[in-house]
């Protein structure tokens, strides 16, 4: 292969590195090609007609074509077999077919899986052609119509995600998030519902996620119900922020399950509440509470917050102390859990991720369009979700077992 190469290194399709990784590339295709059909052509040998000729025989090349992949787009020439072979059971003619360069392939299924992650994370499918020309040198099958095709599937993965069946899987601790999307084309208050668990394995898995208007207890009951009617299991302890809908319907859908504010929330709440001159007294306060060593030094902690703050600021604090059962519920689970349970961070850091998409693209366009977008981005950050700690301990809270300080209480013995 001769190319000329300019003085920076660079050739009229880009640069030499780049040349030689896609010529290999072609190479290295070919040869996988024709080691295919001879292997198969090996093994069909003994095929043969009434007149004794082999069925299935080699005819030359297809046409070339190019075809897009990791290393770039590479011109490809096929083998064609010809195949007289018939099927005993229609009665039609079989076809030979490569698994490797399947004939309606133009470019690799990693391809396809990039380009709409990449619409997904930010950049517009207009860009596309200017973005990866460079990098896969050329511009075939990049076009906005590609995306289009793509991502029309993702509302069918999202409506069979909310079809499936929940009573074979069992979720101990779930989180809840209202992700509020910016919407060009109708109520500017939509929000996406989400709804993320812990499985008796300690796996975090999302469970459901619907859209509604702003985070009222109507969509949320809906999408509770929802999960309940496909088999869903009432949870051990439900974490969320102070959204009363969220609350409420959790309480008529799954009336056993046990509720826990998020600090993160109840803190900004309560210090945009003070002048900014009480704030950082405050704030170590609140963090005296939720960082105690067990319950009970959690309630003096509260306590000491009430008397320091409750004679200037008797609102604020009452912020604290109505609340003072839910906030302090995850000192009754296993401490390895207490850092996941505190908060809503385990799922406010995917959403956060959602939101910003939606910020980069000025907004879903609709609210099927983020729907299925916020589902896209969310199912694809669930490969990097962690399970929590010690996960064994997960199974003895759906069990009932007791904490105390912590710490698994032993069952004592029935005295005889």
């Amino acid at each position: 292969m001769l190319t000329v190469v300019n003085a920076d290194g660079s050739t009229p399709n880009g640069s030499l590195i780049d040349e030689i990784v896609r010529e290999g590339a072609r190479r290295m295709l070919a040869a996988a090609l024709e080691a295919e059909v001879n292997s198969d052509m090996a093994e069909l040998a003994g095929e043969r007609g009434g007149d004794g000729r082999r069925l299935v025989v080699r005819n030359g090349y297809h046409q070339p074509r190019k075809v897009t992949t990791a290393a770039g787009t590479v011109e490809v020439r096929a083998p064609r077999v010809n195949d007289k072979r018939v099927d005993d059971t229609t009665g039609e003619r079989k076809r030979f077919s490569s698994a490797i360069l399947p004939p309606w392939c133009r470019k690799s299924p990693k391809i396809s899986e990039v380009l709409p992650l990449l619409y997904l994370h930010g950049l517009s499918s207009g860009d596309f052609v200017p973005a990866l020309e460079q990098f896969l040198g050329s511009s075939a099958g990049l076009s906005p119509a590609t995306v289009t095709r793509l991502t029309a599937h993702w509302q069918a993965d999202h409506t069979a995600f909310m079809d499936r069946e929940l009573s074979a899987t069992d979720y101990v601790y779930v989180w809840a998030d209202g992700v509020h999307l910016r919407i060009r084309l109708e109520e500017a208050k939509a929000a996406v519902l989400v709804l993320m668990g812990v499985r008796a394995d300690g796996t975090k898995e999302l469970i459901a996620m619907t859209d509604g208007y702003r985070e009222s207890s109507e969509a949320w009951a809906g999408l509770l119900r929802d999960c309940a009617r496909r088999g869903m299991r009432a949870p051990v302890l439900a974490v969320g922020d102070g959204a009363l809908g969220f609350w409420n319907a959790l309480s008529e859908v799954f009336p056993d399950t046990r509720h826990q504010r998020c600090w993160v929330h109840k803190t900004a709440n309560v210090l945009d509440a003070l002048p900014k001159s009480a704030q950082p007294a405050a704030k170590r306060a609140i963090q005296e509470i939720y960082n105690a060593e067990d319950k009970e030094h959690a309630a003096r902690a509260v306590r000491d917050f009430e008397r320091a703050c409750g004679a200037k600021y008797p609102k604020v604090v009452k912020r604290i102390t109505d609340d003072e059962d839910e906030l302090l519920a995850f000192f009754d689970f296993p401490a390895e859990h207490w850092i996941h349970l505190r908060t809503t961070n385990p799922i406010e850091s995917t959403s956060a991720t959602v939101r910003l998409r939606t910020k980069v693209t000025r907004g879903a366009g609709s609210r099927a369009a983020g729907l299925t977008m916020a589902f896209k981005l969310i199912e694809s950050a669930q490969a990097r979700w962690r399970a929590v700690n010690a996960p064994h301990l997960v199974a003895l809270v759906r069990a009932g077992a007791r904490f105390k300080r912590g710490q698994l209480v032993e069952r004592e013995e029935r005295a005889a």
